[in-house]
C-alpha cells in the first residue's frame, strides 16, 4: 500500500482520489480553497444556484466507468439525463442552426435546413474523425502513452502539422460551418491555426455519443465524489496550499504544504504543474488557455425561451446557457463572453435581441482572473500552440519519478470527459496497492 498524496481537490483530484483509494492506497487529497470540486461546483446568490463550470459532458461512459471502479453506479446516485440539442448556433446574418447530438441524419438534417447539401457536407466531415476517434482512443485516451515510443498511425496524427483552421477552411467554403465546428475550440480560448487537426475528432464524439446534463446541476457529481472520498477513507485537508514537491534522488518523497511536509510514496498533480516549483520547468514552454468573462444572472419572472446552450457568433461571441435553479416564478442564466467585448455583458446580449437587464435581481460576475484565482489554474487547461504542444504537456507521468499528473492540465482538452480519463490513466500507471 502506497502512502499517495494528491495535490488539487478538483474532478481531476477527487477522481483520481477516489479511484487509488479503491485499489488500496492510503491517500490524502489536499486542496488550497475551503471546498472541494473547483470548477465543478455551485456558484448561489440570493437563492439563485448555477454551475459554476460545465453543464454537460460528452461520454457519459467516463462518468459511469469511474463511479463503477471506484465503489457504487452511478445510477444510484445520480440521474445522468441525455439532452436532445447539443447547443443552437446564431449567426450574424439572422441564420440558425439549431445541431442535435447522437444522431447522424438529425445533424445532416438540421445544416440542410441551412441550405440544400450542406447537412452532406458536415456529415462527411464528421465522419473522416472516425478513424482518427480509432487511434486517439486506443492509444492516447484510455491507455497511457509514453511519448518516445508512439504507434506509427498515432504518431502520424500528434505529430501531424495540420491545423484545424486549415482542414476547415479546405472543407467549407460556407462559414458557418467552419463556426459550428470550430466553436468548441474558440469557446475554451484557443486560436484554430495553432490547434491540430486531429483535435475536431470533438465534432465525432457529439455526434456519435450526443451531450449530457446531470438532473439538479452538473455539480451534483463533485457533491457525490466528496461523499465518496468518506467511503473510500480518504483523508481531506481543504484550506491547506501545496507549496512544492520534495525531490530526493529524482524521487518525490514528500509534498511541501501551508500546513508542513506530507511524506508520499506517490504524488498525483491535479492542479496547474506551474504552481509547484519542481515541475515548472518542465511547462515552461506551455501556456494557459484564459477562461472567458462569465455572468451569472438572476431574473425575475420567466426568462428567454432558450436552448441548453445558445452560441451568439459576432464580433464578440456570447454563450448563453440555461438549467440554472431559480425561485419560484424566477429564472437563472449564465452568459459566457469572448472576442471583442467592449461593454457589458448583458447590454452586448441585449443587441442579439435577448434583453434581460430590466429583470435581474441579482448578478454574480467572474473575470478569468477570478476564476484563475478561485480555482487555483485555468480550468480550460492548456493553451494549443500547434503540435509541440502534445508533448509539453505532463501526465499521465512526469519526468520527476513517483509524480504523475490528471487534470485539464494534463490532457488535450478541458472538459469532464478529457479530465476523467487523465483521472484513469493515473490510476492504471499506479495501479494496485
Amino acid at each position: 500500500m502506497a502512502r499517495v498524496v494528491v495535490v488539487g481537490g478538483g474532478f481531476g483530484g477527487l477522481a483520481s482520489a477516489v479511484r487509488l483509494a479503491k485499489l488500496g492506497h492510503d491517500v490524502t487529497l489536499v486542496e488550497e480553497s475551503a471546498t472541494l470540486g473547483g470548477a465543478l461546483s455551485e456558484v448561489s446568490a440570493d437563492g439563485f444556484s448555477w454551475d459554476a463550470g460545465p453543464t454537460y459532458t460528452l461520454l457519459p461512459a467516463v462518468i459511469r466507468d469511474l463511479f463503477r471502479k471506484s465503489g457504487r453506479p452511478v445510477e444510484r446516485e445520480l440521474e445522468l439525463v441525455p439532452l436532445d440539442l447539443v447547443r443552437e448556433h446564431r449567426f450574424e446574418d439572422g441564420t440558425s442552426v439549431r445541431l442535435p447530438g447522437g444522431s447522424r441524419s438529425a445533424q445532416a438534417a438540421a445544416f440542410d435546413e441551412l441550405l440544400p447539401s450542406l447537412g452532406e457536407q458536415w456529415v462527411d466531415h464528421v465522419a473522416s474523425y472516425a478513424d482518427d476517434w480509432d487511434v486517439l482512443r486506443r492509444g492516447y485516451l484510455e491507455n497511457p502513452w509514453d511519448p518516445d515510443h508512439l504507434p506509427r498511425e498515432l504518431a502520424a496524427r500528434l505529430d501531424s502539422r495540420e491545423t484545424l483552421f486549415r482542414r476547415l477552411r479546405r472543407t467549407f467554403k460556407d462559414e458557418r460551418l467552419r463556426m459550428v465546428a470550430g466553436h468548441p475550440f474558440l469557446a475554451e480560448g484557443h486560436d484554430l491555426r495553432n490547434v491540430p487537426a486531429w483535435a475536431g475528432v470533438t465534432a465525432y464524439v457529439e455526434q456519435r455519443f450526443g451531450t449530457w446534463t446531470v438532473e439538479g446541476g452538473m455539480a451534483r457529481i463533485g457533491a457525490a465524489l466528496e461523499r465518496r472520498l468518506v467511503t473510500r477513507g480518504v483523508t481531506t485537508l481543504t484550506s491547506t496550499a501545496a507549496t512544492d514537491l520534495l525531490v530526493r534522488a529524482g524521487r518525490a518523497v514528500a509534498v511541501a504544504t501551508s500546513a508542513g511536509e506530507l511524506d508520499a510514496d506517490v504524488v498525483v498533480c491535479a492542479i496547474d504543474p506551474r504552481r509547484l516549483p519542481a515541475l515548472a520547468p518542465y511547462v515552461a514552454r506551455s501556456m494557459p488557455a484564459i477562461p472567458p468573462v462569465v455572468v451569472h444572472v438572476g431574473l425575475e419572472g420567466d426568462g428567454p425561451d432558450l436552448p441548453h446552450e445558445l452560441v451568439l457568433h459576432g464580433e464578440a461571441m456570447l454563450v448563453v446557457r440555461a438549467g440554472g435553479r431559480a425561485p419560484d416564478g424566477s429564472t437563472a442564466l449564465t452568459v459566457h463572453g469572448r472576442g471583442r467585448l467592449s461593454e457589458d455583458i448583458l447590454r452586448a446580449l441585449a443587441r442579439h435581441r435577448i434583453d434581460v437587464r430590466a429583470q435581474v435581481v441579482t448578478r454574480v460576475d467572474r473575470s478569468p482572473r477570478d476564476q484563475v484565482e478561485l480555482w487555483g489554474g485555468s480550468p480550460m487547461g492548456v493553451l494549443w500552440q500547434g503540435r509541440a504542444t502534445t508533448r509539453q504537456r505532463l501526465g499521465p507521468r512526469t519526468p520527476i519519478a513517483g509524480v504523475y499528473a490528471a487534470g485539464a492540465h494534463a490532457t488535450p482538452g478541458a472538459g469532464l470527459p478529457y479530465v476523467g480519463l487523465s483521472a484513469a490513466l493515473v490510476a492504471a500507471e499506479i495501479g494496485s496497492a
